[in-house]
Parts: structure tokens; sequence; C-alpha cells
């Protein structure tokens, strides 16, 4: 015995109110985000329950909860919300000028020596798109938090999932130190010199730094462990006030080499790689605000 559902008979607006109350987390919230009462959003939803002939939420006089098949519901009607937001900005918005909100999440690393100084470019270049960022070291989960956009950077691939990839530069990571350091402790001529020499460790259980030349040869060395930490900042300042050599991606670094705050320590040698990749929910890369984001920052990964 089969089922059949008149799909034609949900109304999207009743989808749109839905999605809306769960993301907000109430109808009242969902009524001043949306522009209209509570009980507008409260009879929408209502009515598209009697439409489906489920209950989606368990409502209290305090909030409400999904039930298992309004859960279900939810994935499926945000998908069909983003879609009629896509769809209908894609008649209108491929030449028009990009608006509205783009929620972008990135690493701390990524914030101060990327997107700080980018930012207000992409500001005057879109006046109409609004960005919010949220910055967080923290693994984010982009569909369940809401995010379009998150920027992240990794030394190894990241693993397959349902996100949109798109590596948008990949730096060395190379050995530095103040001048005076190496002019108090002698600069290394090779791989091996670093063996007495202070590092500056990102990991206190990968204390061991392999290193490769153009070449392809490979040399792993293990240099004193002078201070430890996982952060580039503490890395950097440590290596600038003369505590030793740190490994650090040349996009970090690079300013303070300009300047001669630091000095390259084997030049020819590298530490790895970092690579720096836009993460996107498939249907939200598909909005001109977020496509306009993205190819922004792409671009000027690829221009410096």
């Amino acid at each position: 015995m089969s089922i059949y559902v008149d799909y034609t008979m949900l109304n999207l607006n009743d989808l749109r109110f839905f999605v809306q109350a769960v993301d907000s987390g109430g109808f009242a919230a969902a009524g001043r985000r949306l522009g209209c009462p509570k009980s507008t959003v409260s009879k929408r939803v209502a009515e598209l329950e009697a439409t489906l002939g489920a209950r989606l939420l368990h409502r209290t006089s305090r909030h409400f909860v999904l039930t298992d098949v309004g859960q279900d519901f939810y994935v499926h009607a945000r998908a069909a919300v983003i879609e009629a937001e896509a769809a209908e900005n894609l008649v209108h918005t491929r030449l028009a000028e990009p608006s509205g909100i783009v929620n972008v999440t990135a690493s701390v690393p990524n914030v101060q020596f990327r997107l700080a100084d980018e930012l207000p470019r992409l500001a005057r270049a879109y006046p109409k798109v609004q960005i919010r960022l949220h910055v967080t070291d923290r693994f984010v989960d982009l569909v369940q938090e809401g995010f379009d956009i998150a920027i992240r950077s990794h030394f190894a691939p990241l693993p397959d999932s349902d996100l949109v990839q798109r590596q948008i530069r990949t730096d060395p990571i190379v050995l530095i130190a103040s001048p005076d350091y190496l002019a108090r402790r002698g600069a290394p001529r090779s791989p091996e010199d670093l063996t007495a020499h202070d590092g500056l460790v990102a990991n206190p259980f990968a204390k061991v730094w392999q290193l490769s030349a153009a070449d392809g040869k490979i040399v792993a060395v293990a240099p004193i462990p002078r201070l430890f930490a996982d952060e580039s900042i503490a890395l950097l300042k440590s290596a600038e006030a003369g505590l030793g050599i740190a490994p650090l991606p040349q996009t970090i670094v690079a300013p303070a080499l300009q300047s001669g705050r630091l000095a390259a320590v084997l030049p020819t040698w590298q530490a790895g790689t970092v690579t720096t990749t836009i993460l996107i929910p498939h249907r939200r890369g598909q909005l001109p605000a977020v496509r306009a984001v993205i190819d922004f920052l792409a671009g000027n990964a690829a221009q410096t």
C-alpha cells in the first residue's frame, strides 16, 4: 500500500516561519526577526502541522522543543528555504550588486594575519553586504550553527564531508629567529646544527621538526625545547624576544622579516606547509553575497 502526499499543499512561507522559529529558539524571537507578531508565527507553524498531520514541536509556556519527526523535517525544510532563496536570487541578482548578511567563522590567526586587513576592503567593495564574523579556534559545525563560510588552516588534508572545499593558499612553514639570538648563538648552517639551538615548539608531543629541501631531501631534527605554545602570536613574539628558533607560516612572519625584527634561518629548508581552505555548505555557496565574499577572499589570497 502506497501513501500519496500532495507536496503542493505545503506553503513555502510556512516552512520559512517554522525554520525561523527553530533557528531563533522561539516564536517571539522569530517574530522580531521576521517583523511580525509572535501570534502570526505560532499560527503559521500550527497550520503547517495541520497540513502535515504531524506535531513538529512540543510547546510549553516558556519554550518549545522539536519532536523527533520535527527534527528530521527541520533539516529538509531549512534546505528548502535556502534553495528557494538561491532560486529567487539567481533570477535577478546574477549581475546585481550583492547584498545581505554573510556569516563567517575563522580562526584567531586567520583573522589577525589576514581578515583584519581584508575585511575593510571587502566592506568597501560590497557596501550592501554585511559580514558577521565569529572568531574561534573551535571546530565549528557550519550547518548546525548557521554559518555561510568557514576559513580554516590545516596541515593535513581535511576529511571528506558534504561541505564544498575551496583551497585558497598554501604557505611554507619557515624557520625564523631574532637577529639578536643568531648573533649570540650563531646561525645554523645545516639542519643538524639545530640540535644545539633552542626551539620554540607548538606541541610538546611533536618535538622533532621534519625539514625538507627543494631537491626532496628530508631531515628530522630535534632542537632543545625552550618554550611550548600552541598559539602563533605567542611563538612569534617569543622569537622576536630572542628566546629561540620557531617554525611558523611564511604569511605570519613576513612583516617581521621585512622590518628586520626577525631573520630567516636555513632559508633553503622548510618545516612543512599549511593550507588555508574556505568551507561552504553547498546550498549557501549559491547565494550571490556568499559567492562574492568567497571570490573576494580567494582572489586576495592568489595575489599574495
